[in-house]
C-alpha cells in the first residue's frame, strides 16, 4: 500500500488511467443514452417516465459507492497515515455529494407522477437525504479547522461514523415497509428487470463509474498541486 503513497508514482499511473476513463465515459454515455431513450421500451405501468431510471439508478449507486470509497480511504488515512488516501477521500466528497443530489432530484421528478408528491418521508428517501448531509458535513468539517491535519482527521472520523448509513440505505426497503420499490437488479435469484431495460441501465452505470474515476483523478491532481504550493509558501515564509 505504501508503494502508492508516492505522489509522483500516483501521477504517472493517473496519466495512463485518465484518458482511458474519459474514452470509456464518452462511448458508454452516448450508447447508454441512445439505448435508454430510443431503443428500450417504455414501462408497461410507468410509461416513458420510467426512463429517468437510467440517470436516477446509476446516480444512487454511485452515491453509495463514493461514500464507501471515502470511508475506506479515511480508515486507511487514520490507521496507516497514507497521504494519498486522505487526498482521495477529500477529492471524492464533492463528487459523491453531486451524485446524491442528482439521485434525490431525479427521484423527486419520478415520484411526482408516480406517487402524486415530490417527497415523502420514506425510509429510503430519508436515509439518502441523510447521506447528502453527511457529504456536506464532511466537506464543511474538513475546512473548519485552521490546522489542515486536524480538519482531515475530524472529517475522516465523520466519514467512518456515517458509513453506518450505507447499509441502512441499501436494506431499508427490506427492513421497513416503504413506498420505494425493492431492488430489481442485485437480487439473489437474478435481476427481475427485462434485458432490454437492464443493458442500457448497466451501460449507464459504467459511464457514471468512468466519470467518477476521471473526475477523481482531476481533483486529486489539483489537491496535490495545492498542497505542494502551500508547502512551498510555508517554507518560503520560514526563511
Amino acid at each position: 500500500m505504501q508503494r502508492f503513497a508516492n505522489p509522483g508514482r500516483f501521477l504517472r499511473i493517473a496519466a495512463a488511467v485518465q484518458p482511458a476513463a474519459i474514452a470509456i465515459l464518452v462511448v458508454t454515455l452516448a450508447l447508454g443514452l441512445y439505448l435508454g431513450l430510443f431503443v428500450a421500451p417504455a414501462d408497461y405501468q410507468q410509461g416513458d417516465s420510467a426512463r429517468i431510471m437510467y440517470v436516477h439508478v446509476p446516480a444512487a449507486w454511485m452515491a453509495l459507492l463514493v461514500y464507501t470509497v471515502m470511508a475506506v480511504a479515511s480508515a486507511v488515512a487514520l490507521i496507516w497515515r497514507h497521504p494519498l488516501a486522505e487526498v482521495a477521500a477529500k477529492a471524492s466528497a464533492p463528487i459523491g455529494a453531486c451524485f446524491t443530489f442528482v439521485a434525490l432530484v431525479t427521484g423527486s421528478l419520478w415520484g411526482k407522477p408516480m406517487w402524486g408528491t415530490w417527497w415523502v418521508w420514506d425510509a429510503r428517501l430519508t436515509s439518502v437525504l441523510v447521506l447528502f448531509f453527511l457529504y456536506l458535513g464532511y466537506i464543511a468539517l474538513g475546512d473548519a479547522f485552521d490546522d489542515e491535519q486536524r480538519g482531515a482527521r475530524a472529517a475522516s472520523i465523520l466519514a467512518l461514523v456515517g458509513f453506518v448509513n450505507v447499509p441502512i440505505i441499501k436494506f431499508s426497503v427490506d427492513w421497513w415497509n416503504t413506498l420505494h420499490q425493492s431492488s430489481s437488479v442485485f437480487r439473489l435469484n437474478g435481476p427481475s428487470i427485462d434485458p432490454s431495460m437492464l443493458w442500457p441501465l448497466l451501460i449507464m452505470a459504467v459511464a457514471f463509474h468512468a466519470y467518477y474515476v476521471a473526475l477523481l483523478i482531476v481533483r486529486m491532481r489539483a489537491e496535490l498541486v495545492a498542497r505542494r504550493l502551500r508547502a512551498l509558501r510555508l517554507a518560503h515564509a520560514g526563511r
